[in-house]
């Protein structure tokens, strides 16, 4: 069984989302650049960077944050977003070849349906969608993707993950999963060091990287 990734991964989203977010967080008194935003929250639960960011200010967000961040983000998300160059052909090969899938990602279940039905990624996968929210820990801990496997019936060790953050490489590998990184914005010698087995960096080449 071959485990997705969402944001970063599946869709074209971890971009905007670290514009959107970035930019919220320096509105609300801790000055983030993208590329600050990207190293420190990437693929970690918004719950769990909300609470990162508080301790650093010192005291608690204001109570409509996250609303906020939503509103934002889906904004820019339903004019910019887009399936990640090649996936659907990627997901296609895969189904052709009889291959399991699912995704199991930091963003709550709304949030990775919205995403797979505005790229037109949703028929690949069944309704088989996994949420940080269904399990006690986020990325890096291996709970999403354990979860993900025992509900589907599967061996950890006979899944493979595919990841574009440096947490979620070490989620796939504290879950005993083989990982394979996909480097869009973290540089793959970044996805090696968290423990990616192998990392492209263009999804074409993902079949191959899977082994099918």
């Amino acid at each position: 069984m071959v485990i997705f990734d969402c944001d970063g991964t599946l869709v074209d989203s971890e971009r905007i989302a670290n514009e959107v977010f970035a930019a919220l967080i320096t509105s609300e008194g801790l000055p983030t650049s993208f590329e600050q935003c990207v190293a420190r929250y990437m693929g970690r639960s918004a719950s769990s960077c909300f609470a990162e960011i508080e301790r650093e200010l010192g005291h608690p967000l204001r109570a409509d944050m996250a609303e906020e961040r939503t509103r934002r983000l889906n904004e820019r998300l339903v004019a910019e977003l887009v399936a990640v160059p090649s996936m659907a052909d990627v997901l296609t090969g895969l189904a052709a070849e009889g291959v399991p899938v699912c995704v199991a990602s930091s963003s709550t279940p709304e949030e990775i349906a919205f995403r797979l039905d505005r790229t037109g990624l949703t028929d690949f996968f069944d309704g088989k969608l996994f949420s940080a929210t269904m399990v006690a820990n986020g990325k890096p801990a291996p709970d999403i993707f354990l979860f993900a496997a025992e509900k589907l019936g599967a061996r950890p060790e006979s899944c493979a993950v595919v990841e574009d953050s440096p947490i979620g490489v070490a989620a796939g590998r504290a879950a005993g999963m083989r990982v394979v990184g996909f480097a869009d914005l973290v540089a793959p010698d970044t996805l090696r060091a968290a423990g990616a087995d192998l990392v492209v960096t263009d999804a074409a080449d993902l079949p191959g990287a899977l082994g099918f």
